[in-house]
This record gives C-alpha cells, structure tokens and sequence, in this order.
C-alpha cells in the first residue's frame, strides 16, 4: 500500500509536470508587446492602436495591445521600467532624456532604441494680428506664454527664443498650457504664445474664429542654428490658409516617433518595422497626423541610436 502510495503520488507530480511543460510549451512561439500610447482623446492612442492591430495580424505569433498613458514622459518613464516594450513619444523630450537633461536633469535613460520618427509636431508662436508683432525679435518687453513649466513646449520655447537672443529677462514670461494660452490672447493678458501640436491646432483654431491671427516665422538661418544645437528638430512650412494666413509661414518641428527597448532584438525590430511601414495606409486611417508618416522620413529628426533590425528595413 505504502509503495502504491508513492506510485500514485509520483505519477501526479509526473502528469502536473508534463501539463506545465506542454503549457509552456504551447506559448513558446507568442510575443507580447506593451505599446504605451496617451490619452484616449489624443493622436498617440488611435495611432498606437492601429499600429498593434497591424503586428497582430502580420507578424506570426504576435499579442500586442495599445494601452492609454500620460504621453511622452510617462510612456519614457515605463520603457525605462521595463512596463512597456515600444512607445509613441516626441523626439525632443526622448533626447532629453537619452542625455539627462531638462526633466531628465539626474536621470538619464540608456535603454530607449528608436524605431522611426512618425509625423512633425510643429512650434507655433501664435499672436493677433493687431499686435503688431511681426518677428520673435520683436517680442522683447512683452507678455509672452511659453507653456507649463517643465513641459517639452516650455522648453522649445526657450530654444527659440536663445536663438534670437532672447532670455526670460527680456519678456515677461507666463508659464501657460496651449489652452490657457489661447484665452489670454484673446483676453489680451499675452501678447503671442508658444504651443508644440500637430497644425491645424483647436486651441489656435479658436483664437482665429474670432480674430486675425499671425504666426511668427522661424527663419531658415536660425532653424539651422537651432538643429545644429539640437538634432531633433526640423524644418516645416506651415501653409497658407492653416489659420486664415495668406501666406505659408517657416517653422520648425520636433517629431513623434516609436521607440522601443533595447530588450527588443535586431531581428524582431525588423519584423515590427516591416509590419507597420507596408501597411501605413491602416495607420492613416487612424488618424489625419499619420498622413504625414512615410519610410523616406523615417529617421528625419532621430535622436537615439536606432535598433538594428528597423535601420536595416530602411536601408532596403
């Protein structure tokens, strides 16, 4: 009885060992894939959403899902932690924290890889058209809204106005998000503002229902000062019409851009990147932004080392 006892027990183990293996086993081909995105009302969310439809349906064992974040920080903070495996996150703010600077000032972030940059994010320096104000030059001694403090758009701010050689002693600097903004000017508390969106933007979109507005230009020398300094911007040409201008006005960007860990091999990087740039027209579908996205422009803005495999798919 007692050795039938320890056969049965033996044999129990023995099944519950191979059920284990076999359920292991059954698994080995999947990959799970974490992409953090934003907010649900925002460009990354639909964006991210259709990118993880698309790796599930192209790529052979792939379980990837788009999950709502708090945006570039937040979704940097959680690659770092290893809580996320890709992220759609700006250029600029993924520099900063590649270099540990701005909000990274102390806590740099080696394990970020890029994937591609996706669609500009343009600076806008935004002023009514009874101001008078016709050039950044111009806006030493007024009242100027640079974005919330320690935001990627407060920073921008500060960059460009450097290249014109102006500092926060020489304005009278208001630290506002872009909907704040938009109602000082209209309530003439500002006199321009800096915002960082994808144009044609809600918030100015509003100021120009109910007046004239004027965009400040980057000119071409200064934009080329500004991305020798800083390598995640770049030039755009904002169209005439966007806000009732009639003219195109010179501008700079920073980029969105997918990013992921450097846990995530050359070979799988490939896949991804393949996935995603022969089936754009699904991305665009998402999202009027992701329009813009194109394998030309891929690494146009890239601040990061790119993972491998999706530099090899770009070369090809």
């Amino acid at each position: 009885m007692k050795m039938f006892g320890k056969l049965s027990l033996f044999s129990i183990m023995l099944v519950t060992m191979i059920a284990l293996v076999a359920g292991c086993g059954g698994d080995s081909g999947k990959k799970f894939l974490n992409i953090a995105t934003g907010g649900t009302a925002g460009t990354y969310y639909p964006i991210g959403g259709a990118m993880s439809e698309i790796l599930n349906n192209e790529i052979k064992g792939m379980n990837a899902s788009a999950q709502s974040t708090g945006a570039t920080v937040a979704n940097i903070n959680m690659l770092k932690e290893g809580q996320v495996d890709l992220a759609i996150v700006q250029n600029d703010i993924t520099y900063y924290a590649a270099n540990g600077v701005e909000m990274f000032e102390g806590k740099k972030v080696d394990n970020i890889r890029g994937i591609a940059t996706l669609y500009p994010e343009t600076c806008q320096i935004v002023t009514l058209d009874g101001k008078g104000i016709k050039s950044i030059a111009d806006l030493k001694g007024k009242r100027v809204a640079v974005g919330a403090m320690g935001s990627g758009a407060e920073a921008n701010a500060r960059q460009i106005l450097a290249a014109y050689g102006i500092t926060y002693d020489d304005i009278d600097e208001q630290f506002l998000s872009f909907s704040e903004a938009a109602n000082a000017l209209k309530d003439d508390l500002v006199d321009a503002a800096f915002l960082t969106a994808g144009y044609p933007t809600a918030a100015v979109q509003d100021i120009a229902s109910q007046n004239k507005v004027r965009l400040l230009p980057v000119e071409a020398a200064k934009a080329d000062a500004l991305i020798a300094k800083y390598p995640f911007y770049t030039k755009v040409t904002i169209p005439a019409g966007t806000y009732g201008m009639t003219d195109s006005v010179e501008a700079i960007s920073v980029m969105a851009m997918l990013v992921c860990t450097d846990k995530i091999d050359d070979a799988l990087g490939y896949e991804i990147t393949k996935a995603l740039f022969t089936h754009l027209d699904r991305i665009q579908a998402a999202h009027a932004a992701a329009k813009a996205i194109s394998k030309e422009g891929a690494t146009k803005g890239m601040p990061i080392p790119v993972n491998a495999g999706a530099e090899k798919f770009f070369k090809e």
